[in-house]
């Protein structure tokens, strides 16, 4: 079993306009001090209406689904006593008067300085999943062959069509806004691990990024851990869309792994495609039709017909068959979070989206 675990990133709300506060040190210290949280399971973001959680390394979904509950009640619980509210949404949906304070870290303030604006714009919240790999060399190898499903993932994921109180004509505008750091989108492809540190230490050399956390690629090795992370999906609606996505996330690390031993090369796609293979993902999600991995555009349903069983073994040897299918047929079902926010923009406006996300966000 290639173990994993998930980080997820909301906004706290004023419950009456839904403005984002900066109560997030509050807020993390509230819930950490709980019986149910440990240490370093709640973590400061970049802005003060932002808060983060990490499981623990899991092995089953079933334990991932528990501790992301787990977690978001705990901050929920902290800040409802402290006046606001969770919002697990990839983009806040209201601007509040004033840019909201940068999280006082010297990382943090040093991002601020080089690039003010647009970390005043950073109201905006991923998910990320880390997968377990033997060594950074076949992470390497992962990477190189699941570049080409990160824009379907995206697809899958997207929710944050709405910015300062409108429609942004994208099911995915967290996936725009993070795409003008110099350091963005679908990794290139690797010829090896010396590649990979070469390409990467030549962007610092360069002056293109602070530190390594900033090779914001929608998949990358982690620094910290040994693992694959993936970083492109918008952070979920509900905790078990979240365990969906890490389900289908671990198949395709494994599926890479099983390609790599048995020497099959990965699949190419150029580089400027992938982008625009990401574009139109965060722009349409499960709306229409999307990139597929050879280049064609093609129905959605066909395009994810092709994901389920590319990974089928890999979901059937986890034990996660069932549980990634159930879910992803209810999404194909009841829609996207984005789909569900502009569904509530249309027949209540902002209130019933405030609503939305904010009552989805604690419920499995």
């Amino acid at each position: 079993m290639i173990t994993f675990g998930v980080e997820e990133e909301y906004l706290l709300l004023d419950p009456v306009t839904g403005h984002p506060v900066p109560r997030a040190e509050e807020v993390r210290a509230a819930a950490g001090l709980g019986p149910t949280v440990d240490a370093g399971e709640v973590q400061s973001e970049l802005l003060q209406a932002q808060v983060e959680v990490a499981t623990p390394v899991c092995l089953a979904l079933e334990e991932a689904g528990g501790h992301l509950l787990r977690l978001r009640h705990a901050v929920g619980a902290a800040a409802e006593e402290l006046g606001c509210r969770l919002a697990a949404v990839a983009a806040a949906p209201v601007a509040g008067a004033a840019p909201m304070p940068v999280t006082d870290r010297p990382r943090y303030l040093a991002m601020h300085t080089s690039a003010g604006q647009l970390v005043d714009e950073q109201l905006i919240n991923g998910m990320h999943i880390h997968v377990g790999v033997p060594d950074r060399e076949v992470g390497v190898a992962v990477l190189n062959r699941i570049r080409v499903w990160l824009p379907t993932l995206l697809a899958l994921s997207v929710n944050s069509p709405l910015w300062d109180s409108r429609e942004t004509g994208f099911a995915s505008w967290r996936t725009l806004v993070f795409s003008r750091w110099p350091v963005s989108g679908p990794p290139p492809h690797f010829a090896d691990l010396d590649d990979y540190e070469s390409r990467a230490r030549a962007l610092l050399a360069a002056g293109a990024v602070l530190d390594s956390g900033q090779l914001y690629w929608h998949a990358r090795l982690s620094e910290r851990y040994p693992t694959v992370e993936v970083r492109c999906p918008d952070v979920q609606l509900r905790a078990d869309d979240a365990v969906m996505l890490a389900g289908i996330v671990r198949a395709l690390v494994a599926t890479a792994i099983r390609e790599q031993k048995d020497g099959r090369p990965a699949r190419e796609c150029p580089d400027e495609l992938l982008h625009a293979a990401t574009w139109r993902a965060a722009r349409d999600g499960l709306t229409g039709t999307l990139v597929d991995p050879t280049g064609e555009l093609r129905a959605c349903g066909d395009v994810l017909s092709d994901l389920t069983r590319h990974i089928g073994p890999a979901l059937e040897a986890n034990g996660d068959t069932r549980e990634v299918n159930s879910l992803l047929h209810r999404l194909l079902r009841q829609g996207t979070g984005a789909d569900r926010q502009l569904q509530a923009f249309a027949e209540g406006g902002i209130p019933a989206v405030l609503d939305l996300i904010t009552s989805q966000s604690l419920l499995a």
